[in-house]
């Protein structure tokens, strides 16, 4: 393969993105369960809000290994491997519709802290399809975080 990348480099880029995948397929998988299982008054909003959510994590999880898989290196694609690289805790059951958006605006956020964290190794190899993915992956959570802040008042 010789796009420009060693092998190195795209060992190191494909490390940081495996772990956003990870991430992101974790808030995915909360999300879509939030979205099964919330209710009370704002059920409504909340069951659209997190639908519209997971919808693009579902989106995002296929680019993101998409990614990895064009530096030539295999994605992780199985909850076994997905729980041994994500920094994101599974829902434990029974939250109510505060704590999911509480548990969410964490998940939102730590994905954020996981793409910038890889941003580092793309930008010191000029990966610009990598910077430019994890760019994108950073403003959504970050915009998503912000609106479920939102529904809590903050």
């Amino acid at each position: 393969m010789d796009t420009g990348l060693s092998e190195k480099q795209r060992q190191d880029i494909a490390a940081g993105l495996s772990r956003l995948l990870a991430d992101s397929y974790t808030l995915y998988l909360k999300t879509h369960n939030y979205h099964w299982n919330v209710t009370g008054p704002h059920f409504a909003a909340l069951h659209a809000m997190f639908e519209v959510q997971y919808n693009e994590l579902a989106l995002a999880v296929d680019e993101i290994a998409e990614r990895i898989r064009s530096l030539g290196i295999p994605s992780p694609g199985s909850y076994a491997e997905f729980a041994g690289l994500t920094s994101i805790d599974e829902s434990v059951g029974g939250e109510n519709a505060a704590e999911m958006i509480r548990q969410l605006v964490v998940g939102q956020e730590t994905v954020v802290r996981t793409a910038r964290a890889a941003f580092p190794a793309a930008d010191a190899a000029n990966d610009e399809p990598t910077a430019d993915l994890l760019t994108q992956r950073m403003q959504t959570h970050e915009k998503n975080a912000w609106m479920l802040r939102s529904m809590l008042g903050e």
